[in-house]
């Protein structure tokens, strides 16, 4: 049985080419506009000061750009489709597309395949290019990452704290500043007795430990009271998964998600939940959802352009542009409230990453009705 796939009109040529050079153009536009006030402005100057030369200053506008395009490609299929749309009303095309008996899923049949194509390219541009190119400008820029972190080792059992670890400055694998509190087996009505406080100047991390150096050692008595102090060269802690496990938490918890590319992000977040850090899974879980969905709701921006292009000679032609303005402006000005919704455990990340689908669906549906298609 051989497959048959639909056959491909002058209709689709037409308007898959027109849809496709107004998105193209309101891309663009977007990226200029978001490009040009702070990011264009800072590398002219920088440039023109001697700190950069010219090929290093295109670079850092070159590597700027996914993380712009993933927000400008949302924008311009919205644009791009309800600007078309608009034009074909005015232009009558729209009337004999109807008059000759196509329905509106027939109609918007080409701008479904191509807000699909768009919104692949978006995937990738958050799935590696972006945190591709985030690595590159950190290079570039010569800026080092630091870090500062607690990380609690914690019995598999009980629950009950072993080791903390607090580590005032990390850079690479290289750590200074490092207190850590050594937990006794003993527990008075759920406080944790130390045993011993142990205050490094510096220290490295390997793949199987942590190794402290220049170690001053507080010995804790049963009543609370350090009663010896000890001077120790070396010190070994966090052994085997337990210090992989640390240096992963503590390396990314100072990157934004953007930073992360789709493989490593899944793997940050099992670990977060196998150490039980609810807050920090949800908004990352959260992320993950959002990263899924995010193509799709360029489908959704598309499929709503269209609506609201679809305008009557008497209706007012800039208030579709006004809507639609008004849906990416909610859209992306929401997201951190239900980021934060997701990280402090008021929903789930399956409902805040999925409320702004429903909401565009809700919104096409209801525009769908309004305009008697």
């Amino acid at each position: 049985m051989s497959l048959k796939f639909p056959k491909i009109s002058i209709y689709d040529r037409y308007i898959f080419k027109q849809v496709a050079m107004a998105t193209l153009v309101a891309i663009l536009l977007f990226t200029i506009v978001w490009i040009a006030p702070e990011i264009l402005l800072n590398t002219i100057k920088r440039a023109l000061a001697g700190e950069y030369g010219m090929k290093t200053a295109i670079l850092l506008l070159f590597y700027e750009l996914p993380k712009i395009l993933d927000k400008a490609i949302p924008v311009g299929l919205l644009l791009g489709t309800l600007f078309t749309f608009d034009k074909l009303s005015k232009d009558s095309e729209m009337t004999i597309f109807r008059a000759v008996g196509m329905s509106f899923q027939r109609i918007v049949a080409p701008i479904i395949v191509l807000s699909i194509l768009f919104s692949t390219f978006c995937f990738m541009l958050e799935d590696s290019w972006t945190p591709f190119a985030e690595n590159k400008l950190r290079a570039i820029r010569g800026e080092v990452q630091t870090a500062q972190y607690i990380y609690t080792q914690k019995d598999k059992e009980t629950g009950h704290p072993l080791l903390a670890v607090v580590v005032s400055k990390a850079v690479g694998k290289n750590v200074s500043g490092v207190l850590v509190l050594d937990f006794a087996s003993n527990v008075y009505q759920d406080v944790h007795q130390l045993s011993n406080i142990y205050s490094a100047k510096r220290g490295y991390i390997e793949n199987d430990k942590w190794v402290l150096e220049d170690i001053e050692n507080y010995k804790i008595s049963n009543d609370g009271i350090y009663f010896d102090i000890e001077h120790l060269n070396k010190l070994s802690i966090l052994n085997g998964q337990d210090a992989m496990n640390a240096y992963i938490l503590m390396n990314y918890s100072t990157m934004k998600e953007r930073d992360i590319s789709t493989t490593k992000l899944k793997k940050y977040i099992k670990l977060l939940k196998k150490e039980n850090l609810s807050e920090e899974y949800s908004y990352m879980y959260n992320k993950l959802l959002q990263r899924y969905l995010h193509p799709l709701v360029c489908v959704l921006l598309a499929i709503l352009g269209c609506l609201l292009g679809f305008s009557k000679p008497r209706e007012q032609k800039f208030l579709g542009f006004i809507i639609g303005i008004g849906c990416v402006f909610l859209y992306y000005i929401t997201l951190p409230f239900f980021d934060m919704l997701a990280e402090k455990e008021i929903l789930s990340p399956y409902l805040t990453a999925v409320f702004p689908v429903l909401a565009f669906c809700a919104a096409i549906y209801a525009f769908y009705k309004i305009k008697d298609l």
